[in-house]
């Protein structure tokens, strides 16, 4: 699925109480331009049975206190299998549009990042996308929404009733 029709479904899967469709179709430019940034339309994420994401925490070795939770996103199938074996007998994979990868960016408030595999087998670099980033962008795009619902409300004539 192509990124406009990835984010067109998000939009109508929105939940339809009057402004939340509206929102997303707000950040969907940030949406697209990040996932723009990466080189599938798909990645294949880890998940429990019970549906959560499997979080990863990485300590940097210089500085063992330093550390970051992540989630992985593998542009391979087998490379995602290959590390859910690994990991525990109840972790699966789930195929994932990227732009939904992203979106769920804004819920998991206790992940610092989402880490992408690129290339089938090199799980050895892969390209960093930060949550903050990821707010950063989406928090412009919600104040442009933001100030122009404003100009709306504003524009309305004083003898509206």
């Amino acid at each position: 699925m192509n990124l406009d029709r990835q984010i067109q479904t998000l939009i109508d899967e929105a939940t339809p109480d009057g402004t939340t469709p509206e929102i997303v179709a707000a950040i969907a430019p940030a949406l697209k331009l990040l996932a723009q940034q990466l080189q599938h339309l798909e990645y294949y994420i880890l998940q429990s049975l019970d549906g959560s994401w499997a979080v990863t925490t990485l300590s940097n070795r210089s500085q063992p206190n330093l550390e970051k939770r992540v989630i992985y996103a593998f542009s391979a199938a087998k490379d995602a299998k290959n590390a859910s074996t690994s990991l525990n007998a109840r972790i699966v994979t789930v195929s994932m549009p990227v732009t939904y990868v992203l979106f769920q960016m804004l819920a998991l408030e206790t992940i610092d990042s989402i880490i992408f595999f690129e290339s089938s087998g090199r799980l050895d670099a892969g390209t960093e996308v930060m949550r903050s980033q990821v707010q950063n962008l989406i928090g412009s795009y919600l104040q442009e929404y933001q100030l122009r619902s404003k100009a709306k409300f504003t524009n309305l004539p004083p003898d509206i009733a």
